[in-house]
């Protein structure tokens, strides 16, 4: 889920509370003390850690596990850009999937993405395209 990624990202997951106990999952499903629609994350858990949308077919695997369950009050505006990071993952497909920069054909060149580098700046990536945009909610350390 992307919420999950840009959260991951950002280092905030807009937590407004969290509850610490023994939690079941049942038929891929969880009972929780959310609104419907309402994000949360599950953490402690031994298949299902991540974030979900309360409400939705979760289709989770069944299990005990003693953890925590953070509800979460992500920004509308978040979650907007969430729906145009996937959208611009989905258009830029085949340049986000091929190492190459450029390619030229005659004398044959080419240039790899960052010089050959994984860790460049050039990087063609949803982070570094929205890294502006995501500021706004970026905290510099995460603490939970």
């Amino acid at each position: 889920m992307m919420i999950d990624q840009i959260c991951r990202e950002i280092n905030n997951y807009f937590v407004v509370d969290k509850i610490f106990d023994n939690f079941t999952i049942v038929d891929g499903n969880i009972d929780l003390p959310l609104q419907e629609g309402q994000y949360f994350r599950i953490v402690g858990s031994l298949f299902n850690d991540g974030v979900y949308k309360y409400g939705e077919i979760l289709d989770l695997k069944d299990e005990t596990f003693e953890g925590a369950i953070w509800a979460m009050a992500v920004p509308n505006q978040v979650i907007a850009l969430s729906e145009e990071i996937n959208q611009w993952i989905v258009d830029n497909s085949v340049a986000l999937s091929t190492p190459y920069q450029s390619e030229s054909f005659g004398g044959y060149s080419y240039s790899l993405k960052n010089g050959g580098q994984s860790d460049g700046n050039n990087e063609l990536t949803w982070q570094s395209h929205f890294a502006s945009r995501l500021n706004a909610w970026r905290k510099a350390e995460c603490r939970y």
